[in-house]
């Protein structure tokens, strides 16, 4: 089903005047010393393969022997800007393990694995070709998901930290077989609050290996968080479908464990929880929020093809003729959020007056 929805590939939009202005003003522009083209440079690489012998489509690249010092302490100075304000007091217990470069998917990231030598504790960066469509993505999840984005964006260079939590293709396989029936209610309802949350900000292609499942204890039983990891596919495709991962085949177990453990009345109690937290986050971000999509607006970030299916689509499904006005993907992505609150202020209205 999936390779029928996604288009076979997007392209990258650059960093726009008002976009560069954004990132500069809310501190998301760092001068970083070492781009996402200088580990191009790399002189040879090896595949490399998980526990069970399989290819990951990551390959582990080695540079010569007179760039790789001069790499690994620029990345040590990206690690610092990121966690420590650019303390290089710190770099003497770090250590470059590994610089991995995808083979798969749009952004053909770098991975940089960063260890502290003195307890071998380790975190990952990642290093991408900026691109706005994806900085949205990041923006918007940072504002308007539970979750925390830290990222920061120099010229044609973006650096992302590492989301942790088990891949959702792993999880599926693995974990989700052997949860408990309360477990695999409680994964039923957050499934059914992630599909909302990606539809309500127009996020897209979230196939089950473009999101962690987050286990949590909590006294004496484990809760599960869905969080998304990639953002490439923000507000870019026309097809409704793309912004709901129920209509992946990668997530068919997801969406039959949904079918098998929740009822109409809850799945619908849900996403009305789930539109509310967001219409509260909307309110509560307020400024920013209203300055990046008017930025979006303002923006070119996808095929004029797509922004007309986009906006009849949403049209159909919402009844809210505004979406018909449209004349950017960043106009259909405030009209989208603008309904959302809209409908919760109307609703909190009623309630006051009854």
């Amino acid at each position: 089903m999936s390779q029928k929805l996604i288009s076979k590939k997007k392209p990258t939009y650059p960093i726009c005047d008002k976009l560069q202005d954004y990132l500069e003003h809310y501190n998301r522009n760092t001068m970083i010393p070492i781009s996402y083209d200088d580990l191009l440079r790399f002189s040879g690489s090896i595949v490399v393969y998980d526990e069970d012998d399989n290819d990951t489509m990551w390959i582990r690249v080695y540079y010569s022997e007179f760039e790789r010092p001069e790499i690994d302490h620029q990345l040590k100075k990206v690690y610092a800007l990121m966690v420590s304000d650019g303390d290089e007091d710190i770099f003497e217990y770090l250590n470059i393990d590994a610089i991995d470069y995808c083979t798969f998917g749009n952004s053909k990231p770098f991975r940089i694995k960063v260890r502290n030598i003195l307890n071998d504790n380790y975190t990952y960066l990642y290093v991408k070709k900026a691109d706005a469509s994806r900085v949205y993505g990041l923006e918007l999840e940072h504002l308007l998901s539970p979750n925390w984005i830290n990222f920061t964006v120099y010229k044609d260079t973006l650096i992302e930290e590492h989301i942790s939590g088990i891949p959702g293709d792993v999880f599926i396989k693995d974990y989700l077989p052997k949860c408990t029936e309360i477990q695999k209610s409680q994964i039923a309802k957050e499934f059914v609050k992630f599909n909302e949350r990606c539809t309500i900000r127009l996020l897209g292609d979230m196939r089950s290996y473009n999101y962690v499942v987050i286990p949590t204890h909590d006294f004496d039983n484990v809760i599960f968080k869905i969080r998304a990891i990639d953002f490439d596919q923000q507000s870019y495709e026309g097809n409704l479908k793309i912004y709901k991962p129920q209509f992946f085949k990668e997530n068919y177990k997801m969406v039959q464990n949904v079918s098998e453990k929740l009822k109409e009345t809850s799945i619908n109690q849900y996403k009305k929880e789930e539109r509310s937290v967001t219409a509260r986050r909307i309110i509560a971000s307020k400024k920013r929020l209203k300055t990046l999509v008017k930025c979006m607006a303002d923006d070119c970030i996808s095929k004029e093809a797509n922004l007309e299916q986009l906006k009849m689509g949403l049209y159909d499904y919402t009844h809210d003729v505004n979406f018909k006005r449209c004349g950017t993907m960043g106009e259909v992505v405030s009209t989208a959020l603008d309904f959302v609150k809209r409908n919760y202020e109307d609703v909190s209205m009623k309630r006051l007056l009854s």
